[in-house]
């Protein structure tokens, strides 16, 4: 089980640089694995409470957390990607 919180400590790490990586410089994929190791952050992150191997309030207020400064980049990030597309379209 120590082996699954590791896994997940790594992916949520990895979720977070990669989102503010793509606040600075987005791309359609760098956002679409923004939201990949989002979603597999909360996956893993379920999976440990369901399997009871952490506190659901501790969890909760860290998912909160984390769910927050990620998808505040990844929201950011969308915007940035949205406005530069539109730029570029414009020029043509």
């Amino acid at each position: 089980m120590h082996m699954v919180l590791l896994i997940h400590i790594a992916i949520a790490i990895s979720s977070i640089l990669v989102a503010f990586y793509t606040l600075f410089s987005p791309t359609k994929s760098r956002l679409q694995a923004s939201y990949a190791l989002t979603g597999l952050t909360l996956a893993s992150g379920s999976y440990l409470v369901i399997a009871g191997q952490s506190n659901l309030l501790h969890a909760c207020i860290s998912g909160l957390a984390y769910l927050t400064i990620a998808y505040t980049a990844i929201i950011a990030a969308q915007k940035k990607f949205n406005f530069q597309s539109v730029s570029v379209s414009n020029k043509d």
